[in-house]
């Protein structure tokens, strides 16, 4: 799952870095990559990333206390 040189790409929606900016991510000893509109997904709903993401269903969201 690692992506180098200019495959850069959201691993939501596999937009890449001419159509949005991109935030660096390391896991599990790949480099991925995940847009701002898709970070959100990642903090507060990782559940929606399996497929997407490895472990992804080992990840809890973020605690919330508003």
């Amino acid at each position: 799952m690692t992506n180098e040189g200019n495959d850069k790409q959201c691993l939501a929606c596999k937009r890449g870095t001419d159509e949005t900016p991109l935030v660096h991510l390391e896991y599990q000893d790949s480099a991925l990559w995940i847009c701002p509109q898709h970070l959100p997904i990642l903090i507060h709903d990782p559940a929606q990333l399996i497929g997407l993401l490895p472990g992804a269903e080992r990840l809890s969201p973020a605690d919330h206390h508003d």
